[in-house]
């Protein structure tokens, strides 16, 4: 079986109906250095284990939402609206 995420607006979803936006990472302050930036926009952490990630459901409800995925195994623990509690 592939990779399923849980929409929160939409429910257990196939993964090719969504886009992976990266990991979430803190936003350098707007005096950062050129580098602090680079490394920002460039960079992309691959750890071992879980991760939190933006996903957006680019083929129903159109929401960016949060999933914490272990990179290892692709087992979606949560996935929760930003700044919502989170859901399984």
């Amino acid at each position: 079986m592939s990779l399923q995420l849980n929409c929160p607006n939409c429910g257990v979803r196939p993964v090719w109906e969504f886009h992976y936006g990266g990991p979430l990472k803190s936003r350098p302050t707007q005096d950062a250095s050129a580098e602090a930036w680079t490394s920002y926009i460039y960079h992309k952490p691959n750890p071992r284990g879980d991760q939190k990630e933006w996903w957006y459901h680019r083929s129903a409800c159109k929401l960016w939402f949060l999933a914490e995925r272990n990179t290892q195994s692709n087992n979606v623990h949560t996935t929760q609206r930003f700044g919502a509690e989170e859901s399984k």
